[in-house]
This record gives structure tokens, C-alpha cells and sequence, in this order.
């Protein structure tokens, strides 16, 4: 009995520092690799897979070398960032959050304009490039879309384990990019699935679905005390605490569906004067570009640009790119807007909805 408990006794203790030499060797490898980029910048020669908005987005913001950068939610993920270095002359990288709230928003600047990371301590943010949805500007100042994984974001290391020894990071992120040889295309990252064929007004209608009607009209202040809060908390800070750097915000060109559904829910009034409201607190300060892009009449009401109602061909991105460096759909003064929004409601207004849906696609 003695001699099998000894020899039980030697297995387990054999069994543990193998286990205990595997992780050593995981934790090593990933650690080396990282491919979430926690721990240092991209190793030269690598075919990095970057596809994971929560998970490596505050990787990049910290390690990359980068003088600008994209924020906002996918009506961001198909801008190219070689666009940005062509006609700006910026480097740029994207830090996209699919379906972003304000708060995600956030999240991420907090991180960019962190004076002790290795990217600050590199260069300085020369540009912000921001979506900003207007519905997303009622959500609770701090509410997220996902959950984060927070054991990328904070500064434990006790909780790194979970990325240590995470087997999809071993798996698809170490692994599989050095069988196929192949990385992510940083230009392009985040870009939406969808090939040219998915922009047009058959697949678009074919996938709308129409609001239920609202008979009582929304009190057009109603959607102001949120938003304010959402720029009191989560966007102005980063405006006003860095001067030196020039914002641009800009309201992505939606399809005229969506202003459907605000006439459908009847609350026109109301989201513009959110707009309005937006815009008034925005260009209070000298560093901000804001560009307004919803009333291109012929791009937003020709759904053959469109993929659904408000996911915009890339095309559209390069030529808001082009915006940004020419200054055209740029808005200066509240004046100027309220104008842009009166040329909004002119387009919705002699908008034949009723025909375009009585066709057939």
C-alpha cells in the first residue's frame, strides 16, 4: 500500500509540472507574439490577424505608432486608413466599436490620449476622426454595446491569465496566422463583410422592416437633457483637455429609410433638434471640424449606394475622406447648420415614399 501511494504520489506530482511547464511555455509564446498587442508594439514580420474590435483595440491604441485615428461605430469600419495618409498626410489607425455608444467612444480615447503609453510618448494626436450617431446619444452616459473584456484594459496582471492561457488566442490569433501566412491589412481592418453586390435597393428593401407607426408626436426637447449629459461626459472632455488636436466629427449619411422610420415613430422634431442642439455645443470650441453629411440628396436617396438603411457603400468613406482634407460639408456656425438641417427636412419632405415602396426590386 505504501509503495502505490508513493507511486500515485509521483505521477500527480509529475502530471502537475508538466502542466505547470505547458502554461510556462503558452504563457511565453503568447507573451512573444502578442497578439493582442497587450504587452509590446507588433512584432516586424508578422502576419497579425486583427478582427477583434474589443479585444485588440486597446492593444493598438496603446503600442502602435500612430498620429491619428478613426472612432465610432461600423459607419467608420470602411474607411481606409491609406486614404488618410494620402490626401492628410496622417498616419492612421482605425479603433472602430461596432454599434458604439458614447460611452464605448470613451473607453477608447481615454486610452489614445493617455500621456503614459508608449504611443503618446512617440507622438503626439495631431487628429480625431469621429462618427457621431445621434441616436446613440440618448443611451445611459455609461452604457456599452458589448461587454468588455476588462483584463485588456486595466492595468492588473493577475487577470492576464485569462489571456495567457486563452486557447482561441493560441489557436486563432498565434497559430493559425503562421500556417497561413497572412495578416490583417491595417488599412482595411474592421471592414464590413458585404461585397459590392450587397449595395443595392433590391437586397436593401428586401431586408427592411419598417417601425410600427407612432400616433402621438415626441416633445421636441425630449432627447436634449441625455444628450447633453452623453457630451458633458463622454465626448467634450477630450476636446476641451486637448486643444492642439483638431476633431473631426462628423453625422454619417444614413439612407432616406432611416429618416422613415423618424417620420414612421414621429419624432422629426425632436432629432432635429437634437441635431441642432449637437452641433450648437460641438462647435463651441476652435479644434472641432464638423461636417454634416446626411443631406446629400442624390447619394441618400439612391439605396443602390446602400447595403441596408444606414450602412453606406466604402466608396462614400473615401469621398468623406476627401471632405475632411477639402473642408467641403464642413459646417462653421449654428447658423450654417440649422440651414443644412432645413435642406434635411426639404429632402424628406418631397421624398416619394410611398412609391418607393409600391415598386417592385
Amino acid at each position: 500500500m505504501s509503495f502505490g501511494n508513493k507511486s500515485g504520489d509521483n505521477f500527480i506530482k509529475r502530471f502537475i509540472c508538466v502542466v505547470v511547464v505547458v502554461l510556462l511555455l503558452v504563457s511565453v509564446l503568447v507573451i512573444y507574439v502578442d497578439p493582442f498587442f497587450h504587452y509590446h508594439e507588433p512584432l516586424k514580420g508578422f502576419p497579425y490577424i486583427v478582427d477583434n474590435q474589443l479585444s485588440q483595440n486597446p492593444g493598438m491604441a496603446t503600442r502602435m505608432d500612430y498620429d491619428s485615428c478613426i472612432i465610432g461605430s461600423s459607419m467608420t469600419v470602411n474607411f481606409h486608413t491609406d486614404d488618410f495618409k494620402e490626401l492628410m498626410g496622417l498616419n492612421t489607425l482605425k479603433l472602430s466599436y461596432s454599434g458604439a455608444y458614447p460611452k464605448d467612444d470613451y473607453n477608447i480615447l481615454s486610452i489614445v490620449f493617455d500621456k503614459n503609453t508608449p504611443a503618446r510618448k512617440k507622438n503626439p494626436v495631431k487628429a480625431v476622426f469621429l462618427g457621431l450617431d445621434i441616436p446613440t446619444l440618448t443611451a445611459e452616459p455609461d452604457e456599452i454595446k458589448y461587454e468588455l473584456p476588462m483584463y485588456l484594459y486595466d492595468d492588473n496582471p493577475i487577470n492576464d491569465v485569462k489571456y495567457l492561457w486563452n486557447k482561441d488566442v493560441l489557436l486563432e490569433y498565434i497559430l493559425k496566422p503562421i500556417i497561413q501566412k497572412k495578416g490583417t491589412n491595417l488599412s482595411e481592418v474592421y471592414a464590413s463583410w458585404w461585397t459590392e453586390d450587397y449595395y443595392n435597393i433590391s437586397y436593401v428593401l428586401h431586408g427592411y422592416e419598417a417601425p410600427e407607426p407612432v400616433e402621438e408626436k415626441m416633445d421636441a426637447e425630449l432627447l436634449i437633457p441625455k444628450t447633453k449629459e452623453n457630451l458633458d461626459i463622454n465626448i467634450l472632455p477630450f476636446i476641451k483637455e486637448n486643444p492642439d488636436t483638431q476633431f473631426y466629427i462628423f453625422f454619417p449619411p444614413y439612407s432616406i429609410l432611416y429618416w422613415n422610420n423618424v417620420l414612421t415613430e414621429n419624432h422629426l422634431d425632436a432629432t432635429m433638434n437634437q441635431y441642432k442642439f449637437a452641433a450648437s455645443e460641438l462647435l463651441q470650441y476652435d479644434n472641432v471640424h464638423l461636417f454634416y453629411f446626411q443631406n446629400m440628396e442624390e447619394v441618400i436617396t439612391d439605396l443602390n449606394n446602400y447595403a441596408d438603411y444606414t450602412h453606406y457603400n466604402p466608396r462614400i468613406n473615401r469621398y468623406m475622406t476627401e471632405c475632411f482634407a477639402s473642408g467641403e460639408h464642413e459646417v462653421k456656425s449654428t447658423d450654417e447648420f440649422e440651414k443644412e438641417l432645413e435642406e434635411m427636412r426639404r429632402i424628406i419632405f418631397e421624398f416619394d415614399f410611398e412609391e418607393l415602396f409600391s415598386k417592385e426590386y
